[in-house]
C-alpha cells in the first residue's frame, strides 16, 4: 500500500485515542497526538506545559468568550499554536504513513492523497460508562467532562475550520465504537484503508 494518513476525530469518551493507538500497532505506523504539542513547543520556544495550557485555553475559550464577550481575535498565541501544529501535521503526513488524532487534522489534510478521515462516536450512556470504567473518572466528573470537552472541541473547530458545520463534512467514515469495541473499531478502519488504497 502506498503512503497513507488516517485522521481521527472523536466524541469525548468514545475511546478514539485508544482506538488510534490500537490502529497504529496493527498498521505499524507512527501515531501522533500529544507528540504534536511537544513538537509545537519546541518550534515556538515555549515549555510543553505552556503550549498545552494555551491549547486548552483555545479549546475552552468558548466559555470565556460567552461570559466576557471577548473577540475571537483576543487569543493571538492560540492562533500561533494552531498554525504551528498545522505545519507539524502537514510535515508528519508528508514524511510517511501515520495516524493523527484531532487538532482539525481531518480538515487540514482534506486534500491530501490517500487520506482516510474517521469520526468516532458513541451513545452518551456508553461514553459515560467508558469514562467511569476505562478512564477511571467519578460519574459527576465524567458527565461534566463529556459536556465541556465536546463543546470545546466544537468551538475550536468552528474557529479554525468555519466551513465545517458537522462531522459529516470532513469524515469519510463514521463509526459507533460502542458497537465494535476498541479492537473491532480499529480493525474496521484498517479494512477500510486497505479497501480504498491497497494496490
Amino acid at each position: 500500500m502506498d503512503r497513507f494518513v488516517v485522521t481521527i476525530s472523536r466524541e469525548f469518551g468514545s475511546l478514539g485515542r485508544t482506538i488510534a493507538q490500537s490502529l497504529s500497532e496493527k498498521l505499524g505506523v507512527e501515531f501522533w497526538d500529544r507528540d504534536i504539542v511537544e513538537a509545537a513547543a519546541k518550534r515556538i520556544g515555549h515549555p510543553v506545559s505552556v503550549v498545552s495550557d494555551e491549547e486548552e485555553t483555545a479549546k475552552n475559550s468558548f466559555f470565556l468568550r460567552k461570559k466576557y464577550k471577548m473577540s475571537l481575535t483576543t487569543y493571538n498565541i492560540n492562533d500561533e499554536i494552531f498554525e504551528t501544529e498545522k505545519n507539524i501535521i502537514l510535515d508528519a503526513a508528508n514524511s510517511g504513513s501515520c495516524i493523527i488524532v484531532g487538532r482539525c487534522s481531518d480538515y487540514i489534510l482534506r486534500d491530501f492523497p490517500n487520506h482516510l478521515s474517521v469520526y468516532i462516536y458513541a451513545p452518551y450512556e456508553e461514553r459515560l460508562k467508558n469514562c467511569v470504567e476505562t478512564l477511571m473518572m467519578d460519574e459527576k466528573t465524567a458527565r461534566r467532562m463529556i459536556r465541556e470537552v465536546d463543546m470545546a472541541r466544537t468551538y475550536y473547530q468552528r474557529k479554525y475550520c468555519p466551513e465545517v458545520r458537522s462531522p459529516r463534512d470532513c469524515s469519510s467514515l463514521m463509526i459507533d465504537s460502542s458497537r465494535f469495541g476498541v479492537e473491532g473499531t480499529a480493525e474496521l478502519i484498517a479494512q477500510a484503508l486497505h479497501t480504498l488504497y491497497e494496490k
